[in-house]
Order: C-alpha cells, then structure tokens, then sequence
C-alpha cells in the first residue's frame, strides 16, 4: 500500500496498566496521512500513556503501534527515522545552548554535521530563539523550552509529529508562533498528532480528533462529525462524563 494510503500512525488494542490501575484499555486508532489529529481528554485520562507507547518510550501490556506501516516495537529503528516527538514534561539535555542541542540530537540521529548546521540555524531563525546565543537551555522560559523542543522533533525532517500537550504553559506569542509552524508542516505534507485540554485550540487546528476518558476512546471522526450543530466543548464535557454546577449549588457564595 502507497504511504499517501496507510495511516500515518495506527494504533492496534493498546493496554497499559500500572499495578491494579488499567491506565489504557484497549485503544484502536487511525490517523490519516496529512491530518491534523487533535486526542482530547481530561488529565488522567491516558493521553500521555497512550502516545508514550505510540512512540516507543513505554512498553504496551498488549497491542501494537505502527508509523507507516512500521511496528514501532518490532522494527524501532526504522520507524522512529519517520517521526519527531515533543513529549509532555521533555527532559533535555539542558546544559547545552540551543544550537548545541540541536547539533547532539542530529549526530545521535546520524545526520551530516553540515546538513544539522543549516537546519540547526533556520530553526532557531524561525523560532525566534537566535537571539537566545549563548543561554543555556536550561535557563529558557517555559515557551522556549517548548520551542527547542519542537526543532529537535523537527530537525531530521520527520514525516509524523506526536507532541504531547504542545500549548501546555505557553505565552500566546509562542503559542501562536508554534500553531503557525505547524499548520505550515502539515501543508507541506506533514501529519501531526497531539494531546490537549484545550477545546480552542483543537478547533482551530484539527482536521480530526478522538475523545479519551479513562482509557478508553468515547468519540472519534472527524471534528465535524464529532462536534456536528454542537460546540465540541459541549461534546467534550459529555463524552468524559463531566458536570456543571446547577443554581442550586452553592448559594452561599451569591451576595
């Protein structure tokens, strides 16, 4: 099958428990080529478990992941030249500058010191962190660490992104220079799949989404069949079994 036809990523009954607590329970996913995946769900709801075993940081229980056709367990090697990931909470190797960092990602990756330099330099360019120079990473805001993060994903030019909540304690202006990057790299071909809480992003960006709320998968489609005459945040609030607050709650703090 032709790469524009098989899923980008394509997730195959996943399970993950941690002691008694099933954390994923049995996922099934199919990402499209060239979409713009939105995987919703409230905290605690297995985002971050089931796109940490997607890409081969956490061993599954059970299932498979595979990136293009590519078991990501079975023939990790190859798979993972196909993808970038920006994992929530990312532990760098922050004592380093930017260009330094991106220059130790690309030789781990085996990339020609020449080919690393120019990406290395465009990248910082076009995340506005060239001006950072010789500031180590560790001492970058929450937003650069976000942005560093998302060039060393990029760097050897992958064809999937899987960035676990990329919004998550950025300022709008990094924010926005982050969703202007990837709406650019999807245009290009580019499929990208993340994680978030965050309704208007998702529908802003998403060309598709899937719902999680205790592991398991309450809707899928594309975002308007999921969200239909609705606001997705109503659709949203439903799946995950959430509430709101009545009248007749909480009367005592009304003057």
């Amino acid at each position: 099958m032709p790469d524009t036809e098989r899923p980008a990523l394509a997730l195959r009954g996943l399970v993950k428990r941690f002691d008694t607590n099933l954390a994923v329970a049995g996922v099934d996913l199919d990402v499209p080529a060239g979409s713009f995946y939105g995987l919703l769900g409230p905290n605690g709801a297995g985002k971050t478990t089931t796109l940490s075993m997607a890409v081969g940081l956490l061993r599954p229980d059970g299932g498979s992941a595979w990136v293009l056709g590519h078991d990501v367990w079975a023939d990790p090697v190859h798979a993972k030249r196909l993808f970038g990931v920006l994992p929530d909470g990312i532990r760098l190797f922050d004592r380093l500058t930017g260009a330094e960092l991106l220059a130790y990602h690309g030789l781990l990756r085996g990339m020609d010191p020449a080919v690393i330099d120019q990406r290395a330099r465009e990248l910082l360019d076009v995340l506005a962190l060239a001006d950072a120079g010789r500031t180590l990473v560790v001492d970058y805001s929450a937003g650069m660490k976000k942005k560093i993060g998302l060039a060393c994903a990029l760097l050897h030019g992958p064809r999937l992104l899987v960035l676990d909540e990329p919004f998550e304690a950025v300022d709008p202006v990094s924010a926005a220079l982050i969703r202007d990057i990837l709406q650019r790299y999807v245009a290009g071909g580019g499929t990208v799949v993340f994680s978030s809480h965050v309704m208007e992003v998702v529908e802003r960006l998403c060309t598709h989404v899937a719902i999680l709320a205790g592991g398991v998968i309450r809707r899928i489609g594309t975002l308007a069949d999921v969200r239909g005459d609705r606001a997705l945040e109503e659709v949203f609030v439903e799946a995950v079994g959430g509430r709101t607050a009545t009248g007749e709650e909480l009367t005592w703090l009304s003057s």
